[in-house]
């Protein structure tokens, strides 16, 4: 060690701290249960629900509604908030409790020239930390002392060795980070990790000074709203104005119809100012029922119950869910940006392929002699090793890739050999391109190099037989070809019966075989990508390697098929402007040498074009695009900042569990369709008997009452029976929607429409047809008859609108928590009529007889036949 450097003292390092403060970077502070909970009165439904809160609540102030109308509506509210917030506090914890299971980072500090172990938040500026092979870098600096080889891929995406060497005096990290910073020759940054060698770094800065910590700070902006609010602020604005305009015109009408049953205007006058008052309040009270009717109130809480339950089925499928809103998010993907490294590739450097002098790929494990020579020579040329953990450390990339071809068994096998000692070594340096080792038990010099310094002097090689043969130059030529344009590095093996000479390779050496080293594409990931792809969802992989190994990686992964499709640079893409952008992004597959700013702008253009936009990433440059995206995927392995910027964490770094939050999201949403069908057909049959009834002298058919119970405490229940609704692989093969797409198609419009019309229907006969009056001893059960008749259509029309097909119980044996809910809501609703008492009196429901009840299911059960009819006479939802 240099005497320069000695540390800091413990008086210089109060004095640093206090001048640059320490060295942690403060992660978010969680919301609180309340903040969450009063976050969630900007829910537009909600919003509605207040306004008719407050209108119940005059209602009743002046005695034309009773006090259990506003409270059940301001329960139904309160009921939502708080199941929203516990959600949002449980996703919190679960990923704030999977951060603190893991071990804090500590580094090997100087210090008063001693070295000491500290943690990593107690570095200050001008402390000297001691980095060696697998250290984590943990702060921004330069190297005072010795020489590293460092993996940057945390922070700009490529997998690639960077050398580090000494630092002149006076050398200070630029103040302005680019992508050639990273990878210029002294400079350390928070994040990257060393590969091989052993140095000093003096920290220059520390905390939110260092690159990660600004990262950090970008990701304050505020982030878009998810394409479902979006699409629930625009049903809430539809209903809205559906409600409040029909009620105001079912008013005027009832006030028409108090002018002409009184003989007409002046007749109508002449009846008094109490008589009159008494009709506005007959007809406001029609209104506000208009209006409940109108409003799905159960949709908010339904939508918070859905969400909560599958947080649970992601996290069996490795996806962490940080966001509830993120899980549908990831399922109206329009566009998604991938990083490589990890996500679909593995990560890693490895060996993929083996091939002799001939050009033909080998199994070595068939070819003794040939293993034998290869394991020699890799086993003696590496600066790896395997620790006590089994783990490859040491080294360089290359090198640990190369180890664990060999394996831990035939590592240690070699070592316990008394032939296999070395005599005379020399290590691989980038003048040479090779490394040389002599065993003088084998008689032998084993040499690991590049093919072009190897092949310059091999005329033989070794077959699988362990025989000299001549070498198949224009073969061999042709595979090591192919393999560089598949983005491979190509090592080539050899021996000689010389002793070793430094610098040269003897003119008999015998080749023994080839590798292709690369980080590989994941396999999963291949045919995740394609499922995805067929989903409609356009897949660009965004990655700082060059362009030649980003387009190979790309076609392997069967992102890039040529044609019209583009890998374009960072560099192109600067050049353009972002109109010229945006006409091209649909043909764009690939964008190589990214910078984070790459990754932020290509974001916020697919947003501006209407897109929902996903973003993978694991690096501290992946974060500020993480946190703009509709839904950022963080990598489990990834940094913390990446993690506290997506929405959801995909812990094992597989693109595959990517595809299944696309796939969970789906389904969810298209859950969330069939709840809205269910509950949308008996609210608009709901406005239309509420609307029709007093014209044709039937006096409040549907209670406030009975409406807050079919939207709530019903749709509380039924909102679980759809949440447990199984994912569907055709589910992947519809087409993407559109953020602002409205949530009712004109094939759900037409269902909800032909259904409600049809129960209103029902409705009507029910009042008109003598025959079921005579089915009830009094009025009162008769009234209560048709409340239990409405609500046995409401669940009869839960099996219809489970399935686009004629077989309404397709796949229910998937979920079966469907029939044992529907059972139970069932059962509560023919107790709500038995229990009589105070319970009666709220509901307004007495008990009848059995022939009451057989004219009530045989009502509802007709909802079946008419929609199997509707769905052979209307054409099916497009996928």
């Amino acid at each position: 060690m240099h005497k320069k450097l000695n540390g800091l003292t413990a008086a210089e390092v109060e004095e640093s701290r206090k001048k640059h403060g320490a060295n942690s970077i403060p992660e978010a502070e969680p919301e609180t249960f309340w903040q969450l909970f009063l976050e969630g009165f900007q829910d537009p439904m909600i919003r509605i629900l207040c306004v008719i809160a407050v209108i119940m609540f005059g209602m009743f102030l002046v005695g034309e509604s009773d006090w259990y109308e506003p409270v059940g509506t301001i329960i139904a509210i309160l009921l939502v908030n708080f199941v929203s917030a516990r959600t949002g506090v449980a996703n919190d914890r679960a990923y704030r409790d999977l951060k603190a299971s893991q071990k804090k980072d500590t580094v090997k500090v100087l210090r008063e020239s001693v070295i000491k172990v500290i943690p990593a938040d107690e570095v200050v500026v001008g402390d000297v930390i001691l980095l060696q092979s697998g250290d984590k870098i943990l702060a921004d600096g330069i190297l005072a002392e010795g020489a590293l080889s460092v993996d940057n891929s945390a922070l700009n995406g490529e997998a690639e060795e960077c050398p580090k060497s000494e630092a002149p005096d006076g050398f200070a990290i630029p103040e302005t980070i680019t992508g050639d910073t990273f990878v210029d020759a002294h400079s350390l940054f928070r994040g990257a990790t060393v590969l091989d060698g052993e140095g000093y770094m003096i920290v220059q800065k520390v905390g939110l000074d260092t690159m990660m910590g600004k990262m950090a700070k970008d990701m304050e902006d505020k982030e878009p709203d998810s394409p479902l609010k979006v699409k629930l602020n625009k049903l809430a604005g539809q209903i809205s104005v559906f409600g409040y305009i029909g009620a105001i015109i079912i008013a005027l009408a009832y006030f028409v119809h108090f002018v002409m049953l009184a003989g007409g205007l002046s007749a109508y006058l002449a009846t008094g100012g109490l008589s009159i008052l008494g009709d506005v309040m007959n007809a406001i009270a029609i209104a506000i029922t208009i209006i409940v009717c109108a409003v799905p109130e159960g949709l908010p809480l339904v939508i918070a119950l859905v969400l909560m339950q599958n947080t649970g089925k992601l996290l069996k499928v490795n996806v962490l869910v940080r966001k509830s809103i993120g899980i549908e998010t990831a399922g109206s993907l329009n566009i998604l940006f991938s990083d490589k490294t990890g996500t679909i590739t593995k990560g890693q450097l490895e060996v993929v392929e083996f091939f002799d002098g001939c050009g033909r790929t080998t199994d070595i494990n068939t070819a003794a002699a040939m293993r034998e020579a290869l394991h020699l020579s890799i086993g003696k040329n590496t600066g790896a090793l395997f620790d006590d953990q089994h783990h490859v450390v040491g080294g360089n990339m290359t090198d640990q890739a190369l180890l664990k071809f060999l394996g831990e068994e035939a590592f240690h096998a070699l070592a316990a050999r008394d032939d296999c000692e070395i005599g005379a070594q020399q290590d691989f340096n980038s003048a040479n391109k090779f490394s040389q080792a002599y065993l003088p038990g084998q008689g032998r010099t084993f040499y690991k190099g590049a093919p072009e310094r190897l092949l310059a002097k091999a005329k033989k090689c070794l077959d699988t037989q362990g025989n000299e043969v001549d070498i198949d130059e224009t073969a061999l030529g042709q595979k090591i070809d192919d393999l560089a344009n598949r983005a491979m590095r190509v090592l080539a093996f050899g021996y000689s019966r010389e002793k070793l000479v430094r610098d040269e390779i003897h003119d008999d050496l015998v080749l023994i075989g080839l590798v292709g080293i690369r980080d590989d594409v994941r396999p999963e990931a291949r045919e995740a990508i394609e499922e995805v792809q067929k989903a409609g969802i356009q897949v660009v992989m965004i990655t700082g390697d060059r362009r030649e190994t980003a387009m190979a990686i790309a076609r392997e992964a069967n992102l890039y098929h040529g044609g019209d499709e583009l890998v374009l640079t960072s560099a192109e893409l600067a050049e353009m402007s972002d109109d010229e952008v945006k006409k091209i992004i649909p043909r764009i597959r690939v964008i190589s040498r990214a910078l984070p700013t790459d990754k932020s702008r290509m974001v916020r253009l697919c947003q501006e074009m209407n897109l929902v936009v996903g973003m993978t990433g694991d690096g501290v440059n992946d974060s500020p695009a993480l946190k703009r995206a509709d839904v950022g995927f963080a990598m489990g392995s990834g940094t913390e900042v990446a993690k506290e910027a997506g929405k959801l964490v995909i812990l094992d770094d597989n693109f595959n569990s990517i595809k299944n939050a696309i796939w969970y999201g789906r389904t969810l949403y298209i859950n969330i369709l069939k709840f809205c069908k269910m509950q949308l057909v008996i609210n608009l049959a709901a406005v239309f008997v509420s609307a029709i009834s007093p014209f044709i002298g039937i006096e409040s058919p549907l209670k406030v009452t009975h409406l807050l119970w079919i939207n709530l405490c019903m749709d509380s229940l039924a909102s679980l029976m759809f949440a447990g609704e199984p994912a569907l692989k055709k589910y992947m093969r519809m087409k993407p929607r559109r953020r602002d797409e409205s949530i009712i198609s004109r094939p759900m419009a037409i269902q909800i429409v032909i259904m409600s019309i049809w129960l209103t229907i029902l409705s009507l006969v029910w009042f008109k047809v003598p025959f079921f009056r005579a089915c009830f001893a009094t009025e009162a059960q008769w009234y209560t008859g048709f409340f239990c008749m409405f609500v046995f259509a409401f669940m009869v029309n839960a099996f219809n609108v489970r399935s686009d097909s004629l077989n309404v119980f397709e796949h229910i044996g998937e979920n079966k928590r469907f029939i044992h809910i529907w059972l139970a809501i069932m059962a509560v609703q023919v107790l709500l009529v038995s229990i009589g008492g105070v319970i009666g009196e709220i509901f307004s429901c007495v008990r009848f007889g059995l022939d009451g009840w057989i004219a009530v299911c045989l009502m509802a059960l007709t909802m079946y036949p008419v929609d199997l009819i509707r769905k052979v006479l209307t054409p099916k939802p497009k996928a």
